[in-house]
């Protein structure tokens, strides 16, 4: 069940943050997500838990209290309608880098489009919250955890990549660049679903609320077997 509360005292990135694992910390709460623009939190739990049990959980200067208890229905579904976003984006950069060449298609020029359309949509989504996703993103990503400044460059490093597969600037170093990259995040990904934690995905930055899930790991593959195809396919 989906269930909704109002959390007051909440005023930046930090608070958010905080408010989030101290609440996906308690055994019966699953993918605790807090909106600062609503001042709520919605998380999934088997039942209603009392407020008193809530408030414990979190610290002083915030305030829980019931805004609403929304069922949503079975797991399955809850999953894909929070992964809808991710998919239709999927759907929308296929189509345009298909659109691209659908002149004269060539597997390569299709999927150097792709990537590029790929780390610019993706950055776009990042600099929405640009001040948020380097807390999220150093939950799972190696190198942002040992270098908190890498989480605040990472968007700027996606509009760089981006920029280079599509006007075809120094291919074979973004393609490494991309492996090199995705790679690291991809091992802190599989990491945490290994470990079943309950944290957000920062693919799309933290304006939309994506869970950490197998399609995370399945776009960054993706990502990752055409940079390699690429690769080989240019000293082959």
């Amino acid at each position: 069940m989906k269930f909704t509360y109002n959390v007051a005292g909440m005023t930046c990135t930090s608070c958010k943050a905080s408010v989030e694992k101290q609440l996906n910390a308690l055994p019966q709460i699953d993918n605790a997500v807090v909106s600062l623009e609503d001042k709520t939190v919605s998380f999934d739990a088997p039942k209603a838990l009392q407020l008193q049990e809530l408030q414990s959980q979190l610290a002083s200067k915030f305030t829980i209290s019931i805004v609403e208890n929304i069922f949503s229905g079975s797991g399955e579904a809850s999953d894909f309608k929070k992964l809808y976003p991710l998919f239709l984006i999927f759907i929308y950069i296929i189509a345009a880098a298909i659109f691209i060449n659908y002149k004269d298609f060539k597997i390569e020029h299709f999927m150097l489009d792709f990537m590029g359309l790929f780390y610019i949509v993706f950055s776009f989504f990042k600099f929405l919250d640009y001040k948020g996703f380097p807390v999220s993103f150093k939950m799972y990503d190696p190198l942002a955890k040992v270098f908190p400044t890498y989480g605040w460059v990472y968007p700027f490093l996606e509009t760089v990549l981006g920029i280079m597969f599509l006007a075809r600037i120094e291919i074979n170093l973004a393609l490494i660049v991309t492996i090199v990259v995705l790679g690291i995040t991809t091992f802190g990904v599989t990491k945490s679903l290994f470990s079943k934690q309950k944290i957000k995905c920062a693919c799309l930055g933290t304006a939309l609320n994506l869970p950490m899930t197998k399609a995370t790991f399945i776009e960054n593959s993706i990502m990752i077997a055409m940079a390699v195809f690429m690769l080989i396919k240019t000293y082959i």
